[in-house]
């Protein structure tokens, strides 16, 4: 409405600019901080088709406005002329979620574009492939100014009912969903004799393929980290193996019910599993306790996707820094050579903005905070003391303790999040202080365990997620750097704007991501493309992993060469993956091969692809198995069915018996391991008794007999107990007793 000039704000609770479209049928109203526009007789948001090659300047900050009365400027740009430049539209307060796809766009993409035979999944709903459609359509040479993510929006509605509807979400919950979906898809058990990048044997897990007993505290005694070694040496770990040592030579009819709990406890399936999710994000954290009392020092290794930084306030940075100059060397706000890697505009801009805040009195702009402030409060010791004790098994009370955090494993892509929002018991406020973050040389040796093995520890930015609003209300935005030009970008839902760095800089961000950054990494690569370009005739050719491959040309450390993900333990080919092998592996002359296998290690080596005969065999032996297996339960169960009154009934865990279920039905390849009843169970008065509310099903004595004869374990739990006939000598002398009795 030329006519107009009327400002009115949205906000739930007085909504101006809603009254004003209702009183005076004004239907359009523009966003002044996201230029968005909504039309308030459709209900949704408007999008102005007719501007192709014209993007808005949405990326200016907000204290960046445009002079009143004057048009907004607009940037000229080729929109989708060049690789990752492709917007995404907004399908209905979509933001959170295009802002976190275009994020992890760049880390992912490749694995999705050149290992497209790798992602093949029969779980529901199938979202990795939705998302590698979603990549190509972004890659793709036609593809539009901006594509919709309808697929993929479908599919995480599918996952989490909380995404369902149109209210404003948090793109952090986002991303731990999408990568928990695509990592449980994608997911492979790892092979016995892989090893991990450092060529450590591989203990960890995500969260959903950890079992029970890995987080538990692994405890010695106080003492030089030579002594206790890695994860904490001796202590209850060998206790355990010591015990599962000498029950797994003892008939379970002569182990006694608390040594029943305790084997089936520990005898769980131990299964290690890893994705192009896991390889790329996940990292993990030596956390170390120590008692005040008696020096006891536990320890426990945790595997993240992301760090969870709190943003100190003026007090915390003040004892923040005492403690950083008193206890370790000094560190300063940025990192070195930063502003010779980012150029002169950037070093005058950032001048002068730290020259404004020291005008500005401290009570008004907050203290300045910089990442590395962050990341030092977020290791910084922490005591144990008053309600959060530290109980200590050697005290067998609660003690005060101070709680120790440092890297063990770095991640090829590091993912922090700025806690911003706080949500208390009646109300939800936002932490809008401004984090200065370096773009390059994001240095994590400070924070790195000294038994770390990684090599690289410095990270350049490669994306960040800021948003603009309330805790109640927002828009979500993404900078990213593209990997061709190396120029900054924001995208705005389907809107791809170039700004400066200064620019991302000066953003408020709240979720960074950081890659590895090395030189040598990228020495090596042009050394494998100038022996693949020598074309060297070889009497013998070589087949590499082409998931290996692709790590060595996206990752500063891709780790030993494993081409275990196309090899069975026999060194054949497994038979479900004979027939898509092309998929699975690239061909490289003799010169290539061995630059790689001197440079990286691993292997083995492959000359010869053949289906393995001994995986067949073990295949037809496995259905086998599962039929008989499937058929003696249901034929024991219709017979325990037409029982009128069993004399026994015996309890065993749905958790096993769902597990158990997979495995015969072929949803599952691996066994499910000794029967677990523990959870089911109680000890009271030297014996095992069903626990109340437990989730059990009922069987027969005879198809427990059988389950146990295969896979062991117990305890046994009975609901109803043979009941014992009487002595019919006694039932004859009682009757001869009565009828005494009756004749006096």
């Amino acid at each position: 409405q030329s006519d107009c000039p009327y400002v009115g704000c949205g906000e739930s609770y007085s909504d101006h600019s809603t009254l004003h479209a209702q009183a005076k049928k004004h239907n359009l109203t523009v966003n002044l901080t996201t230029f968005r526009i909504w039309c308030y007789v459709c209900e949704r948001e408007v999008f102005l088709e007719q501007r192709p090659t014209l993007v808005p300047v949405a990326a200016a900050p907000h204290h960046c406005k445009a002079p009143v009365g004057h048009p907004l400027k607009a940037v000229p740009i080729a929109v989708a002329e060049e690789e990752g430049l492709t917007g995404m539209k907004n399908i209905g307060n979509s933001c959170y979620m295009n802002a976190a796809l275009q994020c992890v766009y760049v880390p992912l993409s490749r694995f999705f574009l050149d290992c497209s035979g790798l992602v093949r999944t029969d779980k529901k709903p199938a979202l990795c492939k939705s998302y590698q459609k979603l990549i190509s359509e972004l890659w793709h040479k036609k593809r539009p100014s901006y594509v919709v993510p309808t697929s993929l929006s479908h599919g995480i509605k599918l996952v989490n009912p909380m995404f369902r509807g149109y209210a404003q979400q948090d793109t952090q919950e986002f991303l731990r969903c999408l990568m928990d979906q695509l990592h449980e898809e994608l997911k492979e058990p790892l092979a016995e004799c892989s090893m991990c990048a450092d060529g450590s044997d591989v203990d960890e897990r995500r969260d959903g393929d950890r079992s029970p007993s890995e987080d538990e505290f692994l405890s010695c005694d106080s003492g030089s980290s030579s002594d206790r070694g890695e994860g904490g040496g001796t202590g209850e770990a060998d206790y355990f193996s010591h015990i599962e040592f000498l029950l797994c030579n003892i008939p379970l009819c002569h182990v006694s019910p608390p040594a029943q709990l305790l084997l089936s406890t520990r005898k769980k399936k131990q299964s290690h599993y890893r994705s192009v999710i896991s390889d790329i994000f996940d990292g993990s954290i030596l956390s170390l306790v120590q008692c005040l009392t008696c020096d006891r020092v536990s320890t426990t290794v945790e595997t993240f996707q992301d760090l969870s930084l709190p943003i100190p306030g003026k007090e915390d940075l003040a004892k923040l820094h005492s403690s950083i100059h008193q206890n370790l060397p000094a560190k300063t706000g940025v990192c070195p050579d930063t502003y010779g890697s980012q150029g002169w505009i950037s070093y005058i801009m950032d001048s002068i903005r730290r020259s404004v805040v020291s005008c500005i009195p401290s009570w008004f702009w907050g203290p300045m905070v910089t990442l590395e402030d962050c990341l030092a409060a977020f290791f910084a010791a922490d005591e144990l003391k008053g309600d959060n004790m530290y109980s200590c098994e050697r005290c067998k009370k609660l003690r005060n303790g101070v709680k120790y955090c440092k890297v063990l494993r770095l991640p090829e892509i590091l993912c922090i999040h700025l806690k911003r929002f706080r949500h208390e018991v009646m109300y939800s406020f936002k932490i809008s202080s401004h984090v200065s973050f370096p773009l390059e040389g994001l240095d994590m040796r400070p924070f790195l365990a000294k038994e770390s093995p990684s090599q690289i520890t410095t990270y350049d930015l490669l994306s960040v997620i800021c948003h603009h609003g309330t805790a109640g209300s927002g828009h979500y935005i993404a900078y990213c750097q593209n990997v061709i030009n190396g120029q900054w970008y924001e995208f705005d839902d389907q809107y791809v704007t170039e700004v400066h760095e200064t620019v991302v800089q000066n953003a408020e961000a709240y979720v960074l991501f950081y890659r590895k950054n090395s030189e040598e990494s990228v020495r090596e690569r042009q050394k494998v493309v100038a022996l693949a370009n020598m074309k060297e005739p070889s009497l013998l050719q070589f087949y590499i992993s082409r998931e290996w491959l692709n790590k060595f040309n996206t990752f500063t450390e891709p780790g030993p060469i494993s081409n275990h993900t196309f090899l069975c333990q026999h060194g054949g080919i497994p038979p479900n993956k004979y027939h898509y092998i092309d998929d699975l592996v690239v061909i490289l002359p003799q010169n290539v091969w061995e630059y790689l296998y001197n440079s990286f290690g691993g292997g083995p080596a492959v000359n010869h692809l053949y289906m393995c005969a001994i995986c067949q065999v073990e295949i037809e032996a496995l259905a086998k198995r599962r039929k008989v297996e499937i058929d003696t339960f249901i034929k024991l169960n219709k017979e325990f069915q037409a029982e009128e009154a069993p004399t026994v009934i015996l309890c065993i865990s749905m958790q096993w018996f769902r597990e158990w279920e997979s495995f015969v039905k072929g949803k599952d390849n691996e066994p499910p391991g000794p029967i677990d009843n523990s959870k089911i169970c109680v000890m009271k008065g030297g014996h095992i008794q069903l626990k109340q509310g437990a989730d059990y099903g009922q069987i027969s004595e005879e198809t427990w007999q059988y389950l146990l004869g295969i896979y062991g374990g117990g305890p046994e739990i009975a609901v109803r107990q043979t009941v014992v006939p009487a002595d019919p000598d006694s039932l004859h002398g009682e009757r001869k007793i009565e009828a005494e009795t009756r004749a006096l």
